[in-house]
This record gives C-alpha cells, sequence and structure tokens, in this order.
C-alpha cells in the first residue's frame, strides 16, 4: 500500500462518519480514528508494522493482575500537580518550530530555573522555515520551570515555561 492509497483511505474514512477503521495486512497494520463530537474535524492516523499473532492462552499470572490500582494511583496525582502549578503563568509557544534556549551553541542559555525575569526579556528562540524568532516575556516574575528540552519540536500554544508572577 503506497502514500497515495493511504491518503484515499483517510478521505474516505473522514467522509463516511466512521468513528474508527482498521485495516490489517501481512505488512502492515493501520488504525484510523476520528474526533470525538467536539473535535468532529480531526482525523488520526497511526500505521505500525504488522505484528505475529498473540498466543490463545496467556499466563495465569498476567491474567489474574488487576490495572485498577495503577490508574487510580495516577488519577490521585494529577490533581495534585494541576493546583500546583494554577498559581504560575504559563508562557506558550505562539509560533510551530524547533526551540532553543540558547542564542548560539556557545552562548550561555537565555533564562535558567530561578531567574527573575521582566516584561520583554528574551526567554528562548524558535526557528521556523529558517528564521529565527526571538520569544519574549509577557509577564514579570520568575522561572519556575522549563517545560521543553533544548532544541526539541514545539506546536502552536505548546507550554514552554512556568513563570511566578509573584
Amino acid at each position: 500500500m503506497n502514500l497515495k492509497d493511504i491518503q484515499n483511505l483517510i478521505k474516505f474514512v473522514a467522509k463516511s462518519g466512521a468513528s474508527e477503521v482498521k485495516l490489517e495486512t501481512d505488512d502492515i497494520k493501520i488504525t484510523i480514528k476520528t474526533g470525538s463530537d467536539d473535535d468532529k474535524d480531526a482525523t488520526y492516523f497511526q500505521q505500525m508494522p504488522a505484528m505475529p499473532a498473540m498466543p490463545a492462552q496467556m499466563p495465569m499470572q498476567q491474567m489474574q493482575q488487576p490495572a485498577q490500582p495503577v490508574q487510580q494511583q495516577v488519577q490521585a496525582t494529577e490533581p495534585a500537580a494541576e493546583a500546583e502549578d494554577s498559581k504560575y503563568v504559563t508562557i506558550k509557544s505562539p509560533i510551530i518550530g524547533t526551540f532553543y534556549r540558547k542564542p548560539s551553541p556557545d552562548k550561555p542559555v537565555f533564562v535558567e530555573v530561578g531567574d527573575t525575569i521582566k516584561t520583554g526579556d528574551v526567554l528562548c528562540i524558535i526557528e521556523a522555515m529558517k528564521l529565527f524568532n526571538e520569544i519574549e516575556s509577557e509577564v514579570s516574575g520568575k522561572i519556575v520551570k522549563v517545560l521543553v528540552d533544548d532544541s526539541s519540536p514545539v506546536e502552536f500554544d505548546q507550554p514552554l515555561f512556568l513563570v511566578d508572577p509573584s
């Protein structure tokens, strides 16, 4: 199956109104999921090599292990982290591109955790289509956390920094 066939399949699934389609051949496995009611126009595509069939019987030890406690533990820690971060201002990426913390490889980073910043200070650079865009702070405060690794791709509106405005 070539790229053109896959694109046509995605378009067909999007128009059909189906919420999920799975296609599996000898060499590939494709799952196409359309968005929920909140996100009607989104189509998600995943392609992965087909895996050999799972054995018919799983060992008894694996079948008896419940997954509930792990999910409950994760849910319990998420609200605490959200409540802690709610007092901070999140600085988000205004564009899609590659995030850089330094003006050049041999220079120091623009800001470190614990640095005090003021409105207009350069926090990072985002490279988009060979243009280097300086991202300036819109708030004054103290850098609490850097949320993106250096030289990582970032999306529009992706959180980059947490700032304590007090």
